[in-house]
């Protein structure tokens, strides 16, 4: 493990409330995806006040469809963001140099659902089906399960059809798909929404698999958390928003309320938020934001047993400290 400050830099930074730095209670953070449960404890930091206690100053951004949130990052649009580890250690081993600095969520929720009338009733079934995949960054476990299986994903009856899938159902409701991309909190339910009925489907979870890699994780720069200002501000931000994910998991219809303030597209329901949080709570159950190195190692392992094709090529150095978390959970 590469920790990114010294005890004695720590303390400097700790040591005072006012900063020379106007910017030493700022925080932006980009978000992997539109305004969701997916992210309730930030919104729901900001709106009770946690945030303001810690005398931050929070902006949260929303991401899209066409935001990768390491790309915002690198250019400077915000100064954290949230990710999945496989999409941070590929791009760390890029060259962008991302450090996880805590991990609210202790396990996945990504699946694969099918349609149970294709006759696919194991992962060998899948040879010769098309199957629904995300990519900017989230075809990464996609496609080191694959690799790990000896499945192809480049067609044929021997391998698997990737559909380059949107952040949707459809293809799976059209028939474009025999398999799509899901998450438990997500996309299944708006499978079940259309009308289809659950004895239609069959889920291949990738914790049931054995390949689940850590999700939502917080994400700095290297170069950033050399900075006892910055990391005084992550300690407080981290502190804040765990409790904010321990209020949304207790407070499920309310977090969801909160949700639906919070998104500008009005294109949500709160019944939905409140089920997704609901999902979303068994995701983040446990955690203090600390790091499990177990998962992270079982995480690097997965991304490296890709055969010819890995996903990253070699063990990550420095991927992630624990220095913010072991300051904010004291």
């Amino acid at each position: 493990m590469k920790t990114m400050m010294t005890a004695a830099a720590i303390a400097a930074g700790l040591g005072g409330t006012a900063f020379a730095d106007g910017h030493a209670n700022d925080v932006t953070l980009q978000l992997q995806w539109v305004t969701q449960a997916q992210f309730a404890g930030y919104y729901v930091a900001l709106d009770k006040g946690f945030y303001d206690e810690e005398g931050l100053e929070v902006t949260i951004l929303p991401g899209g469809p066409d935001i990768a949130p390491p790309q915002v990052l690198a250019g400077g649009g915000a100064d954290i963001m949230l990710n999945w580890m496989p999409s941070a250690l590929a791009a760390r081993e890029k060259g962008l140099p991302v450090v996880n600095i805590a991990q609210p969520f202790t396990s996945s929720g990504l699946m694969l659902t099918c349609w149970k009338d294709t006759g696919i009733e194991t992962v060998e079934d899948f040879r010769g089906r098309t199957i629904g995949v995300w990519f900017f960054g989230n075809e990464y476990p996609f496609l080191s399960w694959m690799s790990q299986v000896g499945i192809g994903t480049d067609g044929g009856e021997d391998g698997v059809t990737v559909l380059k899938q949107g952040f949707n159902v459809d293809p799976l409701l059209n028939r474009e798909a025999d398999c799509i991309s899901t998450m438990t909190y997500n996309e299944y339910g708006q499978v079940l929404d259309a009308g289809v009925n659950p004895d239609e489907l069959i889920t291949f979870q990738y914790e049931d698999q054995g390949v689940a890699t850590l999700e939502d994780g917080i994400y700095a720069l290297e170069e950033n958390l050399e900075d006892p200002v910055f990391v005084d501000k992550m300690v407080r931000f981290v502190r804040a928003s765990m409790r904010g994910w321990r209020y949304a998991e207790e407070n499920v219809d309310e977090a969801a309320a909160i949700i639906i303030e919070n998104d500008e597209t009005g294109a949500q329901s709160e019944a939905a938020q409140a089920r997704m949080m609901g999902e979303i709570a068994k995701l983040t159950a446990g955690g203090t934001g600390a790091l499990d190195l177990a998962a992270y190692e079982r995480t690097v392992a997965t991304l490296l047993a890709g055969g010819s094709d890995p996903v990253i090529s070699m063990a990550p150095s420095g991927a992630y400290t624990t220095v913010i978390t072991d300051e904010a959970l004291k």
